[in-house]
């Protein structure tokens, strides 16, 4: 079983190792960016922005590729009452393809994200969430880096297997499991990661050190304020509120601190004035965040929910092919 199961795969299987090795190579020639280089160069903005992509796509190539068809083929062309007749058990059978799958999944996973995160590295730890880059912990660069890769690649293999059993159709389980997976893929991020540990709430006061951006209507007045968090925190909520603790917007009056671009203000207000103004007017920022040391324990947590998404649904495919399958 585990050599036909081989030769079923192999050739998806050796295109994707075939493309993880030549990006393993140019990513070594390439050599790691230097730490606080940023704007990056061209080659290592393309590498670094191309890494997402990559390690986006692999889970979803492999759940698509390798889970959907493996069995669901077999199913559609009646080929599996073959295996079935030459005293192969029907849970060898699919167990068989799925463990062999899951390794083959898992090592691709973890490879191209080891390579990915180690190739990153220096520019993620340079990262503190003021600048052009986001930080580790938020939803694009997270599910990129570390071991959570290898769970989405394991849980879209599984996926794809059991939508293939479910579907008994190639094309129409591989579409679902295209719509599947990308809704997860969405949702956990927005959904299930912020609140996974509690947040950290805090509401500070705004001053010059700490002022990130401040958005304009067309009016040219303040509608927006933010400020910026500890380094490499993801922020979750950065809302302006005032004395009360009601959510508010900036006051108008802010625009003589900072004069829309292109205007001047009538009688600027000195920054020192204006800081102490907001203060003693109640203006506060409160901030809700995910502290950036909390990284891996997410990681890891995130990690095994898709391991345990993946083995629920191996269990469902096993009874349904024991039990409804002819």
């Amino acid at each position: 079983m585990i050599w036909l199961t081989w030769r079923q795969f192999r050739l998806q299987a050796l295109a994707v190792y075939g493309l993880l090795g030549v990006l393993a190579v140019v990513l070594v020639l390439a050599g790691k960016p230097v730490p606080g280089d940023v704007p990056l160069t061209s080659t290592d903005d393309l590498l670094y922005r191309g890494g997402f992509v990559v390690m986006y796509v692999l889970p979803t190539v492999i759940g698509v590729f390798w889970g959907a068809p493996l069995v669901a083929r077999e199913l559609e062309a009646g080929t599996h009452r073959l295996a079935w007749n030459q005293t192969v058990t029907r849970t060898r059978w699919l167990g068989t393809k799925l463990a062999a799958g899951v390794l083959a999944a898992a090592l691709a996973a973890g490879v191209l994200s080891l390579a990915i995160t180690w190739w990153s590295g220096s520019v993620d730890s340079a990262v503190t969430g003021s600048g052009t880059f986001s930080v580790r912990l938020s939803p694009v660069v997270f599910g990129a880096r570390g071991v959570a890769p290898v769970g989405y690649a394991v849980f879209a293999f599984v996926l794809g297997v059991v939508l293939g059993i479910l579907l008994r159709r190639t094309v129409v389980a591989m579409a679902a499991t295209l719509a599947v997976f990308a809704a997860v893929q969405l949702a956990v991020p927005f959904v299930a990661r912020p609140y996974v540990l509690p947040a950290t709430e805090e509401t500070v006061v705004i001053t010059a050190s700490n002022l990130g951006r401040m958005g304009l209507t067309d009016k040219g007045e303040f509608e927006l304020l933010t400020v910026t968090g500890p380094a490499g925190a993801w922020m979750l909520s950065n809302e302006t509120v005032d004395g009360a603790g009601q959510v508010v917007k900036p006051p108008s009056w802010l625009a003589e601190c900072v004069p829309p671009p292109g205007r001047s203000a009538h009688r600027p207000m000195p920054a020192r004035e204006c800081f102490a103004k907001l203060a003693g007017d109640g203006y506060r920022q409160r901030i809700v965040y995910q502290p950036a040391d909390r990284f891996w324990p997410l990681q890891g947590m995130e990690t095994a929910v898709h391991l345990t998404l993946a083995a629920l649904l191996a269990a469902l495919g096993l009874r349904w092919v024991r039990t409804r399958l002819s």
